[in-house]
């Protein structure tokens, strides 16, 4: 539990580069909370309302000083044949009750998953999110729809993003970028598409609701997969994206208390007309570069953009789409591991297939989730198989011939109880064997299940079987779960 003084220091410890950096945020999160409402198919508004509250209270109660959390694609793309299908009000429902599961999973301190994604995952992970941000900014180049002034203009926010922090660095360079351009729009009036072109901007505040739906089983068993589905992948996204933050900040945050918070913003959000959301990497990226560490940063970017869409919507709708698209490519570039892919070659062969595979499943699915798990699934399987090559069975024969010891090194487990029993012999007459277990572990049911099969085997010829050497982890589980000593215990194995 983090201490109060602590608490405050995450606060008010860099108000001045958190207020910046939370006004860049806020401007790059109105495009894409509009773009992330029309995928959901719903008002603007609702993904803008998200935005603002999911960002205010992750900041107050999140476990992730300087990450910034909104309306993403990511659940948005979960809730499209709900909205379709039912309608806005069960998309609401839906969102309160995976804000409830995301809370529940922070209690039951389920964040300790996210030991188990390899690092091969993590940069997949990552380099697939920087080529989805990329292709989000297409369809702003398309040479069918936009002017060729479009890509002068981000031609010229590039060189502003980039250059301009030669000169100083006290005012992030993405800020000058976003002022700069709409001056030059505005006083031209060069015709570009603006944010006011991707959709009406709300302009009051909201207000407390209610979902208007029946409260019955039949509703729980609608929304109840929508929830879970948004819930988990909602969960992924914030903690790998906590994960890298914790990366570009060389800091460690508390990842239950972040499952907690993404809970509490995303049950409130649905009780003010918002849609479901998480952390998103490309504004925490943003929020970093600019210099936002602190929980005000993202306090700050939802506060501001509410202000912004609310008070000063007009002049925000004059914004220029080309800024914002220059600041998601300096994204896109920034948030690419680039060294990846001269490791290719210098990596094991599975790290890298595993990190390729990660890529491909998100760009070809849209579905970080669903890479994620590929990923997670591959870097299982290759894991097992390294541990079950590790495996050996020695042998050594007594002086008369009449005795064997055979001695097991290695990681006994599903992967491994193959080899185990191809090392036995089990036509040779001998009084007794020795099972020396004393260089090994046994781990599952299917190693205990083998051991019992090798010693019935050899009991079934006559032959006295003795276990020796088992460690205290491996005896508790063989005697849980191993028959060998069992009446029947042969055909019951057989059976089983």
């Amino acid at each position: 539990m983090i201490s109060l003084d602590a608490y405050r220091a995450q606060w008010t410890g860099n108000i001045r580069a958190d207020l910046l950096a939370g006004l860049v945020v806020a401007l790059a999160l109105i495009p894409e909370a509009i773009a992330f409402s029309i995928i959901a198919g719903v008002d603007p508004k609702v993904g803008l309302y998200a935005s603002f509250s999911i960002a205010v209270l992750t900041a107050i109660t999140g476990g992730r000083p300087g990450m910034i959390s909104a309306a993403t694609a990511a659940t948005a793309v979960l809730m499209v044949t709900l909205v379709r299908d039912y309608g806005l009000e069960y998309l609401l429902a839906a969102t309160v009750l995976a804000g409830l599961i995301q809370i529940g999973a922070g209690i039951l301190r389920l964040g300790f998953v996210m030991r188990y994604v390899s690092k091969s995952v993590m940069t997949g992970f990552v380099n697939a999110l920087a080529i989805l941000i990329f292709m989000a900014q297409l369809p702003e180049l398309d040479p069918s729809v936009v002017t060729w002034l479009t890509y002068v203009l981000v031609a010229a926010g590039l060189a502003i993003i980039y250059l301009f922090p030669l000169i100083t660095k006290a005012i992030p360079s993405p800020l000058v970028t976003i002022v700069v351009l709409t001056a030059l729009v505005m006083i031209f009036g060069w015709d570009v598409r603006t944010v006011g072109d991707m959709g009406a901007l709300p302009d009051t505040l909201p207000v407390f609701l209610i979902p208007q739906i029946p409260l019955t089983l039949d509703t729980l068993m609608i929304i109840l997969p929508y929830s879970i589905a948004v819930a988990i992948v909602g969960l992924l996204e914030s903690l790998m994206t906590q994960n890298i933050v914790d990366d570009l900040t060389d800091t460690k945050s508390d990842r239950n208390q972040e499952c907690i918070g993404q809970g509490i913003a995303n049950t409130a959000t649905g009780f003010i007309g918002g849609m479901a959301g998480c952390a998103m990497i490309g504004q925490s990226v943003i929020n970093v570069k600019s210099g936002g560490r602190g929980r005000l940063s993202c306090f700050a970017a939802g506060v501001i953009l509410l202000i912004m869409v609310v008070g000063l919507g007009d002049l925000v709708s004059q914004i220029p789409m080309p800024a914002l698209v220059a600041i998601m490519i300096m994204v896109s570039i920034g948030t690419f591991s680039w060294s990846s892919i001269k490791s290719l070659r210098r990596h094991p062969q599975s790290s890298s297939i595993v990190m390729i595979a990660t890529v491909v499943t998100v760009v070809y699915t849209h579905n970080l989730a669903i890479g994620v798990l590929v990923g997670v699934l591959l870097s299982g399987i290759f894991f097992a198989g390294k541990i079950a090559q590790l495996f050996k069975v020695t042998t050594t024969m007594s002086k008369d011939g009449r005795a064997r010891t055979y001695i097991v090194e290695g990681q006994l487990f599903y992967g491994s109880v193959e080899d185990f029993m191809n090392a036995f012999d089990f036509k040779e007459a001998l009084d007794k064997v020795v099972i020396d277990v004393s260089r090994a572990h046994i781990w599952d049911i299917s190693s205990v299940q083998a051991l019992d099969m090798a010693v019935l085997k050899f009991r079934r010829d006559g032959a006295e079987v003795e276990i020796i050497g088992m460690n205290a982890a491996s005896e508790t589980i063989v005697d849980k779960l191993a028959i060998h000593d069992k009446p029947d215990a042969l055909d019951k194995l057989i059976a089983h």
